[in-house]
């Protein structure tokens, strides 16, 4: 799921977007979250959970949905610079790639965020 890409990012990032962990049940993993964290929640479905912190998001996704992953805000052209953009259910704009240690890494372009 995640293109192999060797270019650099010469900007500096804006900020840390989310970090997505894979789970057996978004429904339980939301209600763990929200019962000991003090976190908003910003979407839920069957496949995805996405938690607001004061300092980070949390997305929840179900194994085949995403990789596991940690995402970058970046803007359009960065995005678009890094790999094939994918279109996201919420409006957001990205594409994965790997580390080089077999890591995804999201280059996300959220347009509710400028």
């Amino acid at each position: 799921m995640c293109a192999d890409s060797n270019m650099d990012i010469t900007e500096p990032l804006a900020r840390m977007h989310h970090v997505a962990l894979t789970v057996a049940d978004i429904a339980v993993a939301v209600a763990w979250y929200r019962q000991r964290f003090n976190c908003r929640l910003l979407y839920q479905d069957m496949t995805w959970g996405f938690l607001q912190f004061d300092n980070i998001n949390l997305a929840l996704v179900t194994p085949g949905q995403h990789p596991g992953h940690v995402a970058f805000a970046v803007d359009l052209e960065q995005v678009a610079t890094a790999g094939p953009v994918q279109l996201h259910r919420d409006g957001t704009q990205s594409t994965y790639i790997d580390d080089g240690q077999g890591n995804s890494v999201e280059l996300i372009h959220d347009p509710s965020s400028i």
